[in-house]
């Protein structure tokens, strides 16, 4: 540090003896920032990266409001102060119901959607929500207030599968392998079916690849 200030000092001297002033400035920035800022500019701010890796870790957030629509086994609209938040359930892939002409529906998925709705339309939740995904939706885990959620109660009772999309990528609830395997050991809602098709499989191969 001190052989850069000397070569500095020494540059600024020969300046001020040619009257090169403009060039007298800069020289000067460069010393007082040579001097002062360089071990500043090497060194992050610890602080704030720890505060960002707080925060990452600590991705859950609550969302209160009414149920005021079920669209499927897996997904509904909560109204939150006036506005309507879509929530897709953690955890959990329901049958999907009919889309429109070139996407149909698979079985059980009404009643998957009756079930759903009656645990939880026209009640106020608290709901805890892990993240937004591609569509907007909030992706939430949905207590019930007795211990359990609704994503639970929905694979124990056959009306979703433990959501293994992409090796188990979306699943939060480990324990819901154990409860769908519950389910079809007692041929349960989608499990009184020989080999259901996954609702990801049936995304694939049905809507896209038109192969139902």
């Amino acid at each position: 540090m001190n052989s850069v200030l000397n070569v500095l000092l020494r540059k600024i001297m020969n300046a001020l003896l040619a009257r090169r002033w403009s060039r007298v400035l800069t020289l000067v920035v460069a010393a007082a920032l040579a001097g002062l800022g360089s071990l500043t500019v090497l060194k992050p701010d610890a602080s704030a990266n720890d505060a960002k890796a707080g925060a990452s870790s600590n991705s859950l957030y609550p969302l209160a409001g009414r149920v005021v629509r079920v669209a499927d086994g897996d997904t509904f609209t909560l109204l939150v102060n006036g506005k309507q938040e879509k929530v897709r359930m953690a955890s959990i892939d329901a049958p999907e119901v009919t889309k429109d002409s070139g996407r149909a529906g698979q079985p059980e998925a009404q009643n998957s959607k009756n079930a759903l709705a009656a645990l939880i339309a026209g009640k106020t939740l608290t709901l805890s929500c892990f993240e937004r995904d591609r569509y907007d939706r909030n992706v939430c885990d949905v207590p019930l207030g007795d211990g359990t959620t609704a994503n639970q109660k929905q694979v124990a009772s056959g009306m979703a599968w433990a959501n293994m999309e992409g090796r188990g990528k979306f699943m939060r609830d480990p324990g819901m392998r154990e409860l769908e395997q519950q389910a079809k050991k007692a041929s349960l809602g989608i499990w009184q079916h020989a080999d259901p098709v996954s609702p990801w499989a049936w995304r694939y191969q049905c809507w896209k690849q038109q192969q139902c």
